[in-house]
């Protein structure tokens, strides 16, 4: 496996203390299937990664298991985010609930609830400091209806603020939960396949957002790709899966053709393009 940073230079132990989120040896196992085997990963705060591989290599699973949507199988694995536990030896920390107000987590599918106003479902990610009742009643406070609007804003969002979640476009809908995150104040964007479901033009304009989140607000970013020239445009980092396992951890720059061939298998055609590295 060929491992190393978006500077090339092999982790120093002030590398690893500055870490945002330390992945160590998680596995998870799913009938007869090993989903992960044995992960390792440090994340620097401000660091922006791509997770690439084929389907089924665990990229989702990696992703929810750092978000706490699924625990990781019992043993010596352990994931911490912040400094603070998410989840040990196959349980979740009691006190992941405030650990995950910090970690924004972007689907493919956007996750809106459709019937609700684009503001609404924006505000809805200061549901973890209001109180549910609060947000089931309407009752923003002026900060989260300063910070939704000031999210529907910036991403070309505001003159649909009114408007059911439902009836706009994909990508409308997917800037709307970038939002969201924006509203939750998430210092960790978690993206998975975020620009599966999207046409290239509003894939590539989600892809701006997310590096401008990274670059501009400082905000660490995991993203899932399928597409690699996505991985490598808009990634310094690259990590790849494969069968569950980490093959590749290094710059985006230090992967060639031979590699994605190797780690991709009978799909890497369905990943390259023109152009792509040799």
């Amino acid at each position: 496996m060929k491992r190393g940073f978006a500077d090339g230079k092999a982790p120093t132990a002030s590398m690893t203390d500055a870490a945002v989120l330390s992945i160590r040896n998680a596995s998870k196992t799913f009938g007869q299937r090993r989903a992960l085997d044995g992960v390792s990963l440090d994340v620097r705060k401000g660091e922006m990664i791509a997770l690439i591989g084929p389907s089924g290599s665990g990229k989702s699973t990696l992703l929810r298991s750092i978000s706490a949507l699924q625990t990781i199988d019992p043993g010596p694995g352990e994931i911490v985010a912040f400094d603070t536990p998410v989840q040990k030896d196959g349980r979740i920390d009691k006190g992941v609930r405030k650990t995950r107000t910090r970690i924004g987590m972007i689907f493919q599918q956007f996750n809106l609830v459709g019937r609700l106003s684009l503001f609404t479902n924006v505000a809805l990610g200061s549901l973890g400091r209001i109180g549910f009742w609060r947000a089931a009643l309407g009752l923003w406070p002026a900060e989260t209806q300063q910070a939704a609007m000031a999210a529907l804003h910036r991403f070309g969002l505001a003159e649909y603020a009114a408007q059911r979640a439902n009836t706009l476009s994909g990508g409308q809908q997917q800037r709307a939960a970038i939002g969201r995150a924006l509203v939750q104040k998430a210092k960790i964007i978690l993206a998975d396949e975020p620009v599966a479901s999207l046409d290239p033009v509003s894939a590539r304009r989600v892809m701006e957002i997310l590096r401008e989140l990274n670059t501009a607000d400082g905000l660490t970013v995991i993203v899932t790709l399928h597409q690699v020239d996505y991985a490598l445009r808009y990634c310094e980092r690259v990590v790849a899966l494969k069968a569950g396992k980490v093959v590749y951890d290094g710059p985006a720059a230090g992967l060639a053709r031979a590699q994605l061939i190797d780690i991709y298998g009978p799909e890497f055609e369905d990943v390259f393009w023109e152009g792509a590295p040799t």
